[in-house]
């Protein structure tokens, strides 16, 4: 079943549309508005998960932090060029994803470091599936697989504790096909 969800999740018709050029400016500028708003919640997940692991753990997570501000910096940039009103109200995939982060602050330490290792290896994983020469929106896929990202990434995994952990798992990866199959309605 995990199998199944990491392959939905990473390879998914967005991503395809993506790497072809083939993608609806209005489908990519509905999913970078949302993935804005989410990558805040990110952002106060995390931060506040920062507070709570373990001290070897704190370096990798408040690097994380820090480019997760760059990272909003960069969207308000990129939303300005492409005409994108980042101030839209999350819609129903944002708000669930919104709600799974809520839920992991109670969670115990691990169980929120390997939900967060998940969302993060996903998203490189999935961008990964989009890398073309070609594709109109290169400069997106370049920036969500450059090597900085790949060894915070990798960072996480050696906090991470997936074993018997399948529930998050397999919740993180719907919530992330919820959220490429968002835009493309």
């Amino acid at each position: 079943m995990l199998d199944a969800l990491w392959t939905a999740a990473t390879r998914h018709p967005f991503l395809d549309a993506v790497r072809d050029g083939t993608i609806a400016d209005a489908d990519f500028n509905r999913w970078l508005a949302q993935d804005a708003l989410f990558v805040a919640d990110l952002l106060t997940f995390q931060a506040r998960l920062l507070a709570r692991v373990p001290r070897p753990a704190q370096g990798a997570l408040a690097g994380g932090c820090v480019a997760l501000v760059d990272e909003l910096d960069w969207f308000e940039v990129q939303a300005a060029e492409r005409g994108v009103d980042l101030a839209q109200p999350a819609l129903e995939a944002t708000l669930a994803y919104r709600e799974l982060l809520q839920r992991l602050d109670a969670a115990p330490v691990d169980v929120a470091l390997t939900a967060l290792w998940v969302i993060e290896r996903v998203y490189l994983l999935a961008w990964s599936s989009a890398v073309s020469g070609t594709s109109p929106l290169r400069e997106f896929v370049d920036h969500w697989t450059a090597p900085g990202f790949a060894t915070y990434v990798d960072a996480l995994g050696v906090l991470a504790t997936p074993d018997g952990k399948d529930d998050v798992v397999a919740e993180v990866l719907t919530r992330e096909v919820a959220f490429w199959d968002m835009a493309l309605t």
